[in-house]
This record gives structure tokens, C-alpha cells and sequence, in this order.
């Protein structure tokens, strides 16, 4: 063995670390210089962003133009029959609203029976109760008038369109029109 030298103590601690200083003083960021440093970041973000906008519509171009004429002619008929299913949804709310005198953007529903379930619920929550219409829309046809209430030129004179229409089917002015 070689000879070892003694280690001589320091007066240093033993970790190995330095004796510590003061901190360095806390100096605040230069406002206008943080506002520059954010103003470059987000024009650098910016533009970053409008060339992967601009990827992504050459994408899109590419991707259409790889497509074969079955997929075209695939992707047509789905938003065709899409179209048709929404112009039938429209028909529909609109015959069940003019058939119950309701507004057709008041109705929620997508069946005959959910919509007019949704015209009754509304004519019950204005006060009206629905009726059932008949078969011709006219009223009881081929039924005696006896014993229904006919209506004068007065009392038709301080009703609105719709309360005389609502009479006439129920043929309260037969007198009146002379039937």
C-alpha cells in the first residue's frame, strides 16, 4: 500500500457544499418588455395557425378529389334523403298545427300522434278543448238543427273569424245563411 497522506481538517462544512451568499435581489419584469415578449409569442401562434388552416382545406381538397364517383354518388343521396325526411317533418308539423289551430313552432314531436299529443297539451293549457273534427270538416251533416242555439246578425257582428267558423261547423248559423 502506498503511503497515505493524513487529511488535514478545513474549516470548509463536510456536504462539500459552499458556505451560502445572500439571495440575489428580486428584480420585477419590465412591463413593456413582457408585453412584447406575449406579442411575439402570439403572432408567431398566429401565424402557426393559419398555416395549419390552410393545410387542412388542401386536406380536405385532396381528400375529396381521391374519393371514387360511388362515394360521391353515396354521400348525395344520404344528404337527399336527409332533405326529404326534414321537408316531410315540416309537411307534417304544418298540417297538425293548421288542423288543431296551433302554432307550428309551439309543436315538439316527430310522429303524427306525438305532435297532436303536443297541440292538445297546448290547446289544454290555453283553455280550449280540443275536438275531434269530423269527417268532411263541416260539422254533423244530415242532422237535425232542432235544439241547437242559432245564432242572430248581432251576435256574429261581435265574434272573430275564427268563433264564427268554429259556429258555422257546428251549424249555428243556419238561420243566418239560410239553410
Amino acid at each position: 500500500m502506498p503511503d497515505a497522506q493524513p487529511i488535514e481538517p478545513t474549516d470548509a462544512p463536510a456536504t462539500g457544499a459552499q458556505e451560502p451568499t445572500d439571495p440575489p435581489a428580486a428584480t420585477e419584469p419590465d412591463p413593456a418588455a413582457e408585453a412584447a415578449k406575449w406579442k411575439a409569442l402570439a403572432r408567431k401562434h398566429e401565424e402557426q395557425s393559419k398555416a395549419n388552416a390552410d393545410k387542412a382545406k388542401r386536406f380536405d381538397a385532396l381528400e375529396e378529389a381521391s374519393k371514387s364517383e360511388l362515394e360521391k354518388a353515396v354521400a348525395r343521396a344520404e344528404a337527399a334523403e336527409k332533405a326529404a325526411a326534414e321537408a316531410a317533418s315540416k309537411v307534417l308539423r304544418a298540417d297538425v298545427a293548421a288542423a288543431k289551430g296551433v302554432p307550428a313552432a309551439l309543436l315538439s314531436g316527430t310522429t303524427q300522434d306525438e305532435l297532436e299529443a303536443a297541440a292538445d297539451a297546448l290547446l289544454a293549457f290555453k283553455g280550449v278543448t280540443p275536438k275531434a273534427p269530423t269527417a268532411d270538416g263541416q260539422g254533423k251533416v244530415g242532422t237535425s238543427l232542432e235544439g241547437t242555439t242559432q245564432l242572430t246578425d248581432a251576435d256574429v257582428a261581435r265574434m272573430t273569424p275564427a268563433q264564427i267558423n268554429e259556429a258555422r261547423r257546428a251549424g249555428r248559423l243556419a238561420n243566418i245563411l239560410g239553410k
